[in-house]
């Protein structure tokens, strides 16, 4: 089985209005400037400077002791549950998170972890769905270590976990001797929309991390956070799984840049979500789901078109969107205007009717 991505379709034209993911965006010219101008060493050596006040920067932000620059979030994910869990531990989380749908099994693979998913609507369950989770310890159950969350709940329609809903599943799971994790690869998108500091909303977390290649818009870069014996154990399995780097300075320039000038504008986004919405649910047959952030799902079936349909059509118009879990995914991000989103609305419209 080939499982490397397929190439855009012959004949194709250049994607005009790219609403298949926020990971889409490309560095700004302001961006590619601070990147080319970024002092660096080498990250592996522990000597890269840009590399460092990234890394302090993200740790203050989130009010943690350290932080660790990855390559990627799915890597954070991956470090973390490493450091956290043994063989045979089990991580407690949604049935829709990302540690279970898209990262390839490698939470069975590499850490020998097993992961139980829980129910509840939009990516998120409750203080007594985790309590009813929790299991007797006994030699015959696996040893529960962590709690898992993601902020924004992808899968759940971007939906923001309320702070009041987050720290309640967090003490619970304190009070059972477990770690906390957050997948953060939306989290300021989350921060924004609830107007809650980044602080604030992971204080019940032991880990957490923030990816700034999705709407952040840099090209490369995820940051993990926690407390310094956390990230001291975590820097072994950065360097197991290639992890470290050497002039990451380039990459880690960008990330401190969309710090700088791509967080407070995240609220575009969520402004123009909410205009795709508005504009979808007026098609006959599409049924929309209310964005909280910056991703709107809509369900196509009474228009009589399945989503890998609907893509096909589009893309030969210029316009990208994902699927997931039978419904359509539009993702708005930098690159996407206002006026890109009237457009989209109209090719949407004409797609479906076709």
């Amino acid at each position: 089985m080939v499982h490397a991505p397929p190439r855009p379709p012959a004949g194709a034209p250049r994607t005009r209005i790219n609403l298949y993911s926020d990971t889409q965006t490309r560095p700004t010219a302001a961006m590619k400037d601070a990147m080319m101008r970024a002092e660096v060493g080498d990250e592996q050596h522990g000597d890269d400077p840009t590399v460092h006040a990234l890394c302090d920067r993200m740790a203050a932000l989130m009010g943690k002791e350290a932080a660790m620059f990855l390559p990627s979030g799915t890597m954070c994910n991956v470090v973390a549950i490493l450091t956290h869990c043994q063989k045979g531990d089990e991580v407690v989380a949604h049935e829709t998170a990302h540690i279970l749908t898209s990262e390839g099994g490698t939470h069975a693979a590499l850490t020998g972890a097993q992961i139980m998913g829980l129910k509840g609507p939009r990516g998120m369950f409750s203080a007594d769905d985790l309590r009813a989770a929790i299991r007797p310890r006994t030699r015959y159950t696996p040893p529960q270590r962590l709690l898992e969350v993601e902020q924004t709940a992808n899968i759940g329609g971007g939906a923001v976990w309320p702070l009041a809903q987050l720290n309640a599943v967090a003490e619970i799971a304190h009070e059972q001797g477990w770690a906390t994790h957050m997948d953060g690869a939306r989290l300021m998108n989350a921060c924004v929309a609830a107007g809650i500091a980044p602080k604030d909303m992971v204080a019940g977390y032991d880990s957490v991390w923030l990816d700034f290649t999705k709407g952040l818009g840099a090209p490369l870069g995820a940051v993990l956070c926690g407390s310094s014996e956390f990230i001291g154990a975590a820097w072994r399995w950065k360097q197991r799984l290639g992890g470290s780097m050497r002039q990451a300075g380039l990459s880690a320039a960008g990330c401190l840049h969309a710090l700088d000038h791509h967080v407070d504008r995240l609220a575009e986004d969520h402004a123009n979500a909410k205009a795709l919405a508005r504009g979808l649910a007026q098609i006959p047959g599409v049924v929309v789901e209310e964005p909280d952030t910056n991703l709107v799902f809509f369900d196509i079936k009474d228009a009589g078109v399945d989503v890998a349909t609907l893509q096909a059509r589009l893309i030969m118009q210029g316009v990208a969107v994902s699927g997931l879990g039978g419904r359509v995914r539009a993702c708005t991000h930098l690159d996407v205007t206002a006026p890109m989103i009237e457009e989209a609305v109209g090719l949407i419209r004409e797609a479906l009717a076709a």
